[in-house]
């Protein structure tokens, strides 16, 4: 509970959009334990296929391929990483949580991903109530520093 409030505390301190980006991609690792955190947003047709900007870009429907197409939330043990979550971190993955992101309608879908060289630091039986919340911080903060209507 505690590294979700630092982790939330870092998201709500950021100053501007890069700052945001900044945060997830670098601060959270450490406000949260965990080994490798990874941005990724689908391809809305207009962006190249490569990461930017700290974001890792994926062709339309990949999230729902690694999530399921009803859920938010995935915690996985005793895994390998998938390169194209995770680029060169990939090979510390050995459990992640996945979290969907829906900013808004103007905005194509994302995830949050969440990775430890641990395999059983993130298992499906665990509680996942808090990383919602996060998730829910996250998607507050990039609707405000881009000026988007909620979903």
């Amino acid at each position: 509970q505690s590294q979700i409030h630092t982790a939330t505390l870092a998201l709500l301190e950021a100053r501007s959009f890069a700052a945001l980006i900044e945060v997830v991609t670098t601060d959270l690792a450490l406000a949260l334990d965990v080994d490798v955190v990874a941005l990724v947003v689908e391809n809305p047709g207009e962006l190249s296929r490569h990461s930017i900007a700290g974001i890792r870009i994926l062709p339309p429907g990949e999230v729902d391929r690694y999530m399921g197409a009803d859920r938010n939330i995935v915690l996985n043990a005793d895994i390998k990483g998938h390169r194209t979550i995770y680029g060169a971190g990939a090979g510390l993955v050995a459990s992640e949580a996945l979290l969907r992101l829906r900013a808004s309608p103007e905005t194509p879908v994302g995830m949050l991903a969440l990775a430890s060289r641990d395999p059983a630091h993130f298992d499906p039986t665990q509680g996942s109530e808090l990383l919602g919340f996060l998730a829910g911080v996250l998607e507050l903060c990039i609707r405000t520093w881009l000026n988007l209507p909620r979903c």
